[in-house]
C-alpha cells in the first residue's frame, strides 16, 4: 500500500498512475478509523480507477485546544484497517508542516449562513477550519469525487457549499451513516468512552429515534421541549444542543412545511466527550 508523508511526493505519485480520463476517489479523515470510515472506502474503491485516503487531525477545526489534543490517534493501527481492506488505496498521512508550511490559520469563508447554526454556533470558528483543509487536500488530491459520512450533516453541507461557490471540479457524495450495534453513531470520539458509557450512549439514538416518531404529530418546539427533558433525567448526560432544521438551508423549523426536508440534529457530553448525531425526519 503506497504511503506518502509529504503532499509534494504524493503529488508527482498521482501523475505518474493516472491519465486525464482517470477518476480519483478521496476520503479525507482524521484517523482512529471505524467501519463507518471503511464503507465510505469501499464505495470510492467500487466507483473509481484510484483511491486516496488522507489521515490528519486538523488543529484549525478545534475550537477547543484540550479536545485537539485528546482526539485519538492511532495511525499504525488505521494503517493496518486500511491494507487489510485494500493494498489498492493510497494513503496520505501529512504532518501539520506539510500541509499548512508557516502558518496555521485558517481562510475566512462566507457558507451562506450555513456556519451559523448548531455547530457554527457552539464552536466558533470550526468551520473556517473545516473549509480551509478540505480546500487543501483537494487542491493537492484533485478528486474527481470525495466521500463523507452524513453524521457530520453539517460539515456535509458546508463542503457542498465551500465546492460550489469556489467552483471545484469534485462531486461530493454523502454516505449513510454507520452505527454501533445498539444505534450509537460510529465516531472516532467514541474510542474515549468507557464499555457502561459506550452502552448509556445509545440513549442519543433513541431519542432521535422517538423525536421522529413524535414529529409526525407534534410541532419541532415540542418534540424540543420533549427531547430536554429526557436528558435533563439523565444525569450522565448533558444536551448541548437539540435542532430540528430545514435539510438544505439548517434554518430552524418554526412551522412544518410539507414541501421541505426536515432534519433532527443533537450534540451532547458524555463525561465531557462529545457526541453528535442526526436523523431525516421525512
Amino acid at each position: 500500500m503506497p504511503i506518502f508523508y509529504g503532499k509534494a511526493a504524493l503529488i508527482e505519485y498521482l501523475k505518474s498512475i493516472t491519465t486525464s480520463d482517470s477518476t480519483i476517489g478521496f476520503v479525507p479523515t482524521m484517523g482512529a478509523l471505524h467501519q463507518g470510515h471503511l464503507s465510505l472506502m469501499e464505495k470510492s474503491l467500487a466507483e473509481n480507477d484510484c483511491t486516496v485516503v488522507s489521515i490528519f487531525v486538523n488543529p484549525t477545526q478545534f475550537n477547543n485546544p484540550d479536545d485537539l489534543v485528546k482526539y485519538p490517534r492511532t495511525l499504525e493501527a488505521d494503517i493496518n484497517k486500511i491494507a487489510s481492506l485494500s493494498e489498492r488505496i493510497i494513503l496520505y498521512a501529512p504532518e501539520v508542516d506539510d500541509i499548512y508550511e508557516k502558518n496555521v490559520a485558517s481562510q475566512t469563508f462566507d457558507f451562506d449562513g450555513l456556519e451559523n447554526q448548531m455547530e457554527g454556533k457552539f464552536r466558533p470558528g470550526h468551520f473556517n477550519g473545516v473549509g480551509t483543509i478540505v480546500k487543501k487536500l483537494f487542491e493537492i488530491v484533485k478528486p474527481t469525487n470525495t466521500y463523507f459520512g452524513e453524521k457530520d450533516f453539517q460539515q456535509l453541507q458546508i463542503v457542498k457549499k465551500m465546492v460550489s461557490k469556489n467552483h471545484l471540479q469534485v462531486n461530493v457524495i454523502g454516505c449513510p451513516i454507520f452505527r454501533e450495534p445498539n444505534g450509537l453513531a460510529m465516531s472516532s470520539r467514541n474510542e474515549r468512552l468507557t464499555e457502561k458509557q459506550r452502552e448509556e450512549a445509545s440513549l442519543i439514538y433513541k431519542t432521535l429515534v422517538e423525536a421522529k416518531e413524535k414529529f409526525t404529530i407534534d410541532s419541532a418546539k415540542s418534540v424540543a421541549d420533549w427531547v430536554k427533558k429526557v436528558f435533563e433525567k439523565n444525569p450522565t448526560f448533558e444536551l448541548e444542543y437539540f435542532q430540528i432544521a430545514d435539510e438544505s438551508t439548517l434554518l430552524p423549523c418554526l412551522r412544518k412545511n410539507k414541501n421541505k426536508k426536515y432534519r433532527a440534529f443533537i450534540a451532547v457530553f458524555v463525561n465531557n466527550i462529545r457526541l453528535i448525531d442526526t436523523i431525516s425526519l421525512n
